[in-house]
């Protein structure tokens, strides 16, 4: 599996070590809560919910980097969007390699 990264954040920030900092701490704050929407959706089995928190965690999937899993989450909302939840496993996967790794910076 591609592993989360800050090539991106890098980028925009333009080697602005400030602005990188204050964009990993925006990370460190959102993604949680996004992550826990997403499982508090999934109790409700409302699959057009599911699908919306999948959409905003997609947007911090992309920033960390990770192609194929943007690719993955973004394949899984549209099933999502027909009541279909078999790319799930895959799509949780993700979600705990980048807790994994917002741990680590």
């Amino acid at each position: 599996m591609e592993q989360p990264n800050l090539s991106y954040l890098e980028e925009l920030a333009r080697g602005d070590q400030d602005l990188i900092d204050q964009l990993i701490e925006v990370l460190k704050i959102e993604f949680p809560e996004e992550k826990e929407d997403y499982y508090n959706s999934l109790e409700t089995k409302n699959y057009k919910l599911i699908a919306e928190n999948v959409h905003r965690i997609k947007h911090k999937i992309s920033i960390l980097g990770l192609e194929s899993a943007y690719t993955l989450a973004n394949d899984f909302e549209n099933e999502l969007r027909d009541a279909n939840s078999n790319k799930i496993n895959e799509f949780e996967e993700i979600l705990v390699t980048i807790t994994n790794y917002l741990k680590t910076i």
